[in-house]
């Protein structure tokens, strides 16, 4: 008895257990149905299957199953609790649980898409090693031909403003998968537009990964750019776009005016990009937001060194500066900006390029590139040596490529670059001006390739000099005239006459009479002082030669004169204006003087392939017959007229009357200008010069109608020349000199230009001045003894009346030198010439014994033999004697 109601005590007091565990904790437990029925299984678990406890038998109550049923009392009241409870959880919050869920899932089984990019190891969110997501794997992309504007493309993608750096950083390590991405050209919104070269294992052993840093624009927020910094901005690369300048805590575009390549050289510099390519006009200015910029003639400051114009706020109508620079090559130390030294750049400096790596396809690329014409020249050490380091890559262009990034590269076999190999590239300039209208490439109207068409090009000044610079890009020879323009306006354009292209010419977008421009095809003057003096240089093979001075005579010089439209040959000398650095003519011409080109005179070869050095021929024209004055009495006063086109033209002029005064007179050999007074006819053709030119022809002359022009010119300078009668006057090394105590004569003199007039001649050595009449054009001022007090420079000065205007003119400095009189030495020379005539007349009367005939004969003998002995001693007394001594000899005989 006492086992059974042990038995039967037990599972009542688990029973109460279970039930006041159901009772007192069931409101503050939460499970799940599910919960529920597990806990029941496990429950039924713990009993016997059949329900009977080890040692129980069938005459024993069933304790077991009155528990059991308890127990399911009780499990469903437990139930229906956590149903209530379950039911209070809103469906939103299952909506939340499941979306959680299923981000969770796609995580753990969804990779990054395929090529996507990211940084990583940076200092920042938008900085760090370029990782890009390849085969299931983030792969770093391999070191090679990068730049820029594949930057440009990870900053897009990434939103990370604008492109700064790319360096190279942490090498990679063996065995890694690496991804080479083609280059990009900068416009492009994800990395995969641009393409990628399949890597694998190993294939960036022993480079570096690719470092990039980006703008990032919330650090951009915070600090602003250094003030007076520049920028491009809506280009197609990196190097390219509206150039704005930081200023005063916002971004200002350039005010437009006078723009050129020296400001665009210094925004390419300060960039760190490489060639100034090209600029033109970018979009029209709206907001007002502008500042001018100007900088000096040679481009190699900063911005912030430039001149600027605070005051231009106010630039409505006009356009915003576009300037394109090259990104990752150069040519440094060439005379413009299609020659020089080829660097690529790297790892954000700039290298030279081995001669080995580059051949003509590379130079053809790179030349495209700069937007030049096609290669001229391709060697190492022709612009000699780079400072920095040397490229280690072999470039592999095809030739067809646009830039230099598009093409492949190699490691060098051999990693080492002899010195002097830094390669020299020289392009023909660029094929963007044109001659139209003129009958041949090198005469009409001027035109410019100019964002995708042509322009016509205008001027009010500079209009030699722009000429010179046209017909120096189109390979003509000198310019022979700049008649007036066509009457339609061109975009202005102002050159010193120096530059290699009209695109190295500053530009502005205003409108002026359009310029017409002949040069010559086949010979051209260099170096001269205007357009009609020179070394001459003739076209050979598409290149200059100059000429050897035994190869070219006065018949020649005329026909280049005549081709050249000047006067006629007024000197002709070999090293006249220096020998000329490039090759020489191989060639002798044979002009016959009336040809009216050079290339119509016959040529042969040279009978010795020889020119010595300074021989170079130079060859001073005068200025052409087609200026002259008319109805003023002389040829230096009148009015102004010029031939033009098979007839003579009046010329007028409203402003710059002296300026242009001065060349009519100077053209004319008229001296300098006196007088400008207005002309009494209208409806001439407008002229505009700045006074320097040479002749008229180099002045803008336009189709404008003004009123005539009257110009007096002072006459041509006055001429000043020392004569003596005695002997006392003779050439020494520093000038002419007189013996003291000799009389001397000084005169002035000349052309006939005007009547009357008078001489002034002024004495720098002390006040005297003396003064006489012209007579036939020509004073004498005589001075009976000289003594030191004479020596010192003399000048003539011109004086006359007319139109009622004094004008003066004067002449040369003539300096005299007094020196002591040799004449001991002298008389003791005559003596001995006069014993050795004695001697030589005895001795000839004594051979001879002659008839009245043969006397007559042997007379007139011994005269010829008298005036052989004379002429042998003068020839001797002057081996013997100074400079002085001779010319008294001279005055004896």
């Amino acid at each position: 008895m006492k086992m059974q109601k042990s038995v039967s005590v037990v599972p009542l007091l688990l029973l109460l257990c279970l039930s006041g565990v159901g009772v007192t904790k069931g409101q503050g437990v939460e499970v799940t149905k599910a919960k529920a029925v597990d806990f029941k299984t496990e429950f039924e678990v713990k009993t016997p299957a059949d329900g009977k406890t080890d040692g129980q038998t069938d005459s024993e109550p069933d304790l077991w199953a009155e528990l059991r049923a308890l127990r399911d009392m009780v499990v469903e009241h437990r139930v229906e609790q956590r149903v209530e409870k379950r039911e209070a959880v809103t469906q939103s919050q299952l909506e939340d649980v499941k979306t959680q869920n299923s981000d969770l899932q796609a995580q753990s089984v969804s990779p990054p898409a395929e090529l996507s990019v990211r940084l990583v190891n940076g200092t920042t969110s938008c900085s760090g090693t370029v990782e890009v997501f390849y085969r299931g794997e983030w792969s770093a992309v391999c070191s090679g031909w990068w730049s820029m504007r594949d930057v440009m493309v990870v900053c897009r993608e990434l939103h990370c403003g604008d492109a700064v750096a790319v360096n190279q950083e942490a090498l990679v390590e063996e065995g890694r998968r690496g991804v080479a991405i083609k280059s990009c050209r900068g416009h492009e919104s994800t990395i995969t537009e641009c393409g990628f070269r399949e890597g694998g294992p190993g294939y960036c052993d022993g480079r570096n990964y690719h470092y990039v840093i980006c703008s990032d624009l919330q650090a951009q927020s915070v600090s602003p750019p250094a003030e007076l910094s520049v920028r491009l901005v809506n280009g197609t690369t990196s190097c390219s776009g509206t150039v704005e300048v930081f200023y005063r805590g916002e971004w200002f575009g350039l005010c437009p005016g006078w723009w050129g390549m020296k400001e665009a050289k210094v925004v390419c510099g300060e960039l760190d990009c490489g060639n100034f390519v090209d600029v033109s006009r970018g979009p029209l200015v709206e907001d007002g937001r502008t500042i001018y910029v100007s900088c000096s003639l040679y481009g190699d400051e900063s911005i912030g060194q430039c001149y600027k114009d605070e005051g231009s706020k106010n630039c409505n109508g006009g356009y915003y500066h576009h300037v394109t620079c090259s990104e990752s090559v150069r040519l440094v130390g060439g005379a413009g900006l299609c020659s020089g030294r080829v660097e690529v750049k790297s790892n954000q400096s700039w290298a030279s390029v081995c001669e080995a790596d580059f051949d003509r396809q590379d130079a053809e690329v790179v030349c495209r590139d700069l937007g030049c014409g096609a290669p001229a020249a391709l060697q190492g050490g022709l612009y000699g040596e780079g400072k920095g380091q040397t490229w280690d890559k072999e470039f592999q262009c095809k030739g067809n490529e646009s830039l230099l990034l598009d093409c492949d590269t190699s490691d060098r076999e051999n990693n080492t670059c002899l010195p002097g190999n830094a390669v020299g590239l020289t392009c023909s300039e660029p094929d963007d001006v044109r001659l139209v209208g003129g009958g041949s490439r090198c005469a009409g109207g001027v035109e410019r390739y100019d964002q995708g068409e042509w322009r016509t090009v205008g001027t009010l000044s500079d209009v030699k000099d722009i000429a010179a610079v046209v017909c120096r890009q189109l390979g003509c020879g000198s310019t022979v005239s700049v008649p007036p323009g066509n009457p339609a306006r061109g975009f202005e354009a102002s050159c010193s006459g120096s530059e290699s292209s009209l695109r190295e010419c500053p530009r502005s977008y205003d409108r002026s009479p359009g310029l017409t421009v002949i040069c010559s095809e086949s010979v051209r003057l260099v170096d001269g002082a205007g357009l009609c003096s020179g070394r001459v240089e003739v076209k050979s093979d598409q290149s200059w030669a100059s000429v050897c001075e035994a190869d070219f005579d006065r018949q020649d010089a005329e026909v280049v004169c005549g081709e050249l439209g000047c006067g006629a040959p007024a000197a002709l000398q070999g090293g006249l204006y220096g020998g000329g650095e490039g090759q020489t003519s191989d060639k002798e011409f044979q002009c016959k003087g009336k040809e009216s080109l050079l290339l119509d005179c016959d040529t042969s070869d040279r009978e010795n392939n020889t020119c010595l050095p300074g021989n170079a021929v130079g060859l001073t024209c005068s200025e052409p017959d087609d200026v002259r004055l008319v109805g003023g009495g002389s040829r230096c006063a009148g009015g102004v007229e010029r031939y033009d086109q098979g007839e003579w033209r009046t010329v007028g002029s409203d402003w710059d009357q002296r300026d242009v005064a001065a060349v009519v007179c100077r053209q004319l050999g008229c001296g300098s200008a006196v007088s400008v007074l207005p002309g009494n006819t209208t409806g001439a053709h407008g002229v505009v010069c700045d006074g320097t030119e040479s002749a008229l022809r180099e002045c803008v002359i336009t189709f404008d109608r003004h009123s005539g022009l009257t110009v007096i010119c002072s006459s041509v300078q006055p001429e000043i020349f020392l004569t003596d009668s005695m002997g006392g006057v003779s050439r020494g090394h520093q000038g002419p000199e007189v013996f003291r105590g000799y009389s001397f004569t000084i005169t002035c003199s000349t052309q006939p230009q005007y009547p009357g007039g008078s001489f002034l001649l002024t004495f720098t050595g002390s006040n005297r001045t003396q003064t006489q009449p012209a007579v036939n054009h020509s004073a004498a001022f005589l001075f009976p003894a000289a003594d030191d007090s004479h020596q010192g420079n003399y000048r003539c000065v011109y004086d006359n009346y007319g139109f009622s205007h004094n004008f003066s003119s004067e002449s040369e400095l003539l300096s005299l030198t007094i020196t002591a009189s040799p004449l001991p030495a002298f008389i003791i020379r005559h003596v001995v010439v006069l014993l050795i005539l004695l001697t030589a007349i005895t001795t000839f009367y004594l051979y001879y014994k002659p008839t009245r005939r043969q006397k007559r004969v042997n007379r007139v003998s011994s005269m010829d033999l008298y005036v052989n002995a004379m002429e042998m001693v003068s020839l001797s007394s002057r081996a013997e004697a100074g400079p002085g001594e001779e010319r008294a000899a001279q005055g004896t005989e």
